[in-house]
């Protein structure tokens, strides 16, 4: 255990990221659930804006723990789409072993609904980011795969520099950003990477009112 809890994760990850202290065109979002309440503590700590970026892990029919690739919302006040990546090489592999195809769509269909569900119901989902810095905060990386698609969201919403924080993360979670991000920080990237959960003391399941708790009002 590195952590007691989110809260505090965040507030140590805050020294990390002292240059972008009270800077004007800089906004944090929180991957949702779990890096809202790292982002919220960031914000507190830096004197920014913080608000949530609704993502969705696709997981493998049968094995959900394992990401064949993630959605992301990227939102502004004029409206919303959904941005999907897949891990296509994993899919090919999975659906020549016999996995049908239906139910990659059947997942991919579920976890959208749940997307857009939780976009129109937390505050702080809608963002104008053109010509912003964007800090994208979580609990922890595995795979990196949420991750990877809330960069492509807020790129495709016209962020200019986005910058990855957590306070822990897996070594190739933090190498696959690495060439997508002006900057992946991270406090912990320990050498056999357990699950996210295991480097907290508390680590909650998170739910709406959470979120809406941690963010009330919160506006990009």
């Amino acid at each position: 255990m590195r952590f007691q809890d989110r809260d505090q994760a965040g507030r140590q990850l805050a020294g990390l990221l002292s240059r972008f202290r009270g800077r004007p065109d800089t906004l944090i979002l929180g991957l949702a659930r779990g890096g809202v309440p790292v982002a919220a503590a960031l914000g507190s700590e830096l004197g920014l804006p913080a608000g949530v970026l609704p993502v969705r892990k696709l997981g493998i029919p049968g094995h959900a723990e394992v990401a064949f690739g993630a959605l992301a919302w990227s939102g502004g006040q004029s409206g919303g789409q959904v941005v999907r990546i897949v891990n296509r090489s994993l899919v090919t592999r999975l659906l020549a072993l016999g996995l049908a195809q239906s139910s990659f769509d059947e997942v991919e269909r579920r976890e959208r609904a749940e997307l857009e569900r939780r976009a129109a119901r937390y505050p702080g989902s809608a963002h104008e980011l053109g010509g912003k810095t964007v800090i994208l905060a979580d609990d922890g990386l595995a795979t990196g795969a949420s991750m990877r698609a809330a960069v492509e969201a807020v790129r495709g919403a016209g962020a200019v520099r986005v910058v990855v924080a957590v306070p822990v993360a897996s070594l190739t979670a933090q190498a696959s950003l690495a060439p997508l991000t002006e900057a992946v920080l991270c406090l912990h990237t320990p050498g056999q990477f357990h699950a996210v959960g295991s480097y907290y003391g508390v680590f909650e399941q998170l739910e709406d009112d959470d979120v809406v708790r941690l963010l009330p009002g919160a506006s990009g």
